[in-house]
């Protein structure tokens, strides 16, 4: 039943979970801290992750907040579907109010980012440039470019220019199943793919250590959602 207590959804806004039934909060919050602690790339930093809103009490969905917090991603509840109004009847024609205008006090740069994700391959010439991460689900192809300020996770191989973190995020990563970039940049650090590279049957992971940029084959934990 393990691999069934979380399931994992990818919708416009991020990552949309739900839960067994028969799952304890206990199954659950174990559940998901293994997934996030085996490093599972569906789990980029920035991403929005969307918890239903009636399956747990309050103390419970603000105890998986402060975990998913943990690791530096932003959890909040979904809102229940809106309920259909019933039909109006018929009133005498008004003259429409003018709609009011929306404002939010929470600054820009607080509002939780929505993860890009890319379901084809990057061509020559074409560039993604986001605030958030990215999931290419396809090749990026040399004379590509991805510039984000998250996390870059590409579910095929990288051959064109590829700028995590470009915000300043130095925990920001690049992951790729063939990682040979013309250009890897992370935050304000920048590396090239060495001439010859040694041929690996598994993903690569890209990030900060030390200072600099290593380069590090992983293997992938994602392979249920």
């Amino acid at each position: 039943m393990s691999e069934d207590i979380v399931k994992i959804k990818g919708t416009s806004l991020g990552l949309q979970l739900s839960f067994a039934p028969e799952a304890s909060f206990e199954d659950v919050r174990d559940n998901l801290k293994k997934k996030l602690e085996s490093g599972t790339t569906f789990f980029l930093r920035g991403t929005l992750v969307l918890i239903p809103r009636d399956v747990f009490m309050g103390s419970e969905r603000d105890e998986l907040q402060r975990l998913f917090h943990e690791y530096g991603l932003i959890c909040r509840t979904q809102k229940p579907e809106p309920e259909e109004k019933p039909e109006a009847k018929e009133a005498p024609a008004q003259q429409p109010a003018p709609a009011p205008v929306q404002t939010s006090s929470q600054p820009e740069e607080l509002k939780p980012q929505e993860m890009v994700v890319i379901n084809r391959t990057l061509r020559g010439g074409q560039e993604i440039r986001t605030k958030s991460s990215v999931l290419v689900c396809g090749n990026v192809n040399p004379g590509a470019q991805i510039i984000a300020g998250g996390s870059i996770d590409i579910r095929g191989t990288c051959r064109g220019m590829v700028h995590a973190g470009a915000y300043g995020d130095s925990t920001a990563f690049i992951i790729a199943d063939h990682l040979m970039p013309t250009q890897i940049r992370i935050s304000n650090l920048i590396a090239r793919s060495p001439d010859e590279m040694e041929k690996t049957d598994r993903a690569e992971r890209a990030s900060i250590k030390d200072g600099q940029i290593v380069i590090e084959p992983i293997e992938r934990q994602d392979k249920t959602v």
